[in-house]
């Protein structure tokens, strides 16, 4: 299942997008409205998504989408419902709540009964949003990834700091030094320097890694 953790950068600002995939169903006038909703980070991977749904869903009526990335690709599909009744309000719920890098599909089996335009909006908005609660939301926080080596003498202290300095620490190399990486906000990598030079009595150095999106629930937590 899909999960938003980590993005390679791109646009530089911060951004929300749906949590995890998820799942949620509808029903009005027996028909069921299955709505699937994931984390994407291009076109490419929000067709992927689709494809599998329809796939999955193969003998369904309809398998109305709308996804947007945050790069500003906007897409939505009514996928054989009357314009407008279908992928426009299943857009419109993405776009309340401010989300990209997110994809939804709602599925529709017919159950006889006809809904009219006002019936299948509602229908679709309802199902879509469903899905897009359950999933949640990430807020995806810009941050510079800090390589820091140091010595094993220094390393003990290093951790102490990095635990309580708002960072995430990606990753740990121990060779004949230790490295370092951790993920820190924009607005926190002046301090973090000044402050690991001044414990580290100007022996010990953070390098500039290239910026990536993190989950800002992992950052602040201790490692």
């Amino acid at each position: 299942m899909a999960s938003a953790e980590f993005l390679n950068c791109e646009g530089k600002m911060d951004y929300k997008m749906a949590a995890e995939w998820a799942r949620a169903e509808y029903e009005e006038k027996r028909s069921r409205f299955i709505a699937t909703v994931s984390p994407v980070s291009t076109e490419e991977a929000a067709t992927e998504f689709i494809n599998s749904i329809r796939s999955e869903f193969y003998d369904a009526r309809h398998n109305v989408f709308a996804y947007i990335i945050k790069d500003g690709a906007v897409r939505f599909s009514d996928d054989g419902e009357p314009q407008g009744t279908g992928g426009m309000p299943v857009l419109e719920v993405l776009k309340k709540r401010g989300l990209v890098n997110t994809a939804v599909v709602v599925t529709r089996y017919f159950g006889g009964v006809l809904l009219g335009a006002p019936g299948l909006v509602r229908a679709y908005t309802h199902a879509a949003a469903a899905a897009v609660e359950k999933a949640g939301e990430a807020s995806m926080k810009l941050c510079e990834i800090l390589n820091v080596n140091c010595g094993y003498d220094f390393y003990a202290r290093a951790e102490k700091y990095l635990r309580t300095c708002g960072g995430y620490v990606k990753d740990r190399k121990f060779e004949e030094t230790v490295t370092i990486s951790i993920a820190l906000p924009k607005d926190k990598i002046e301090q973090f320097k000044n402050e690991l030079t001044e414990l580290s009595g100007g022996t010990v150095k953070a390098l500039s890694g290239g910026d990536i999106y993190i989950n800002e629930r992992l950052l602040n937590i201790n490692h």
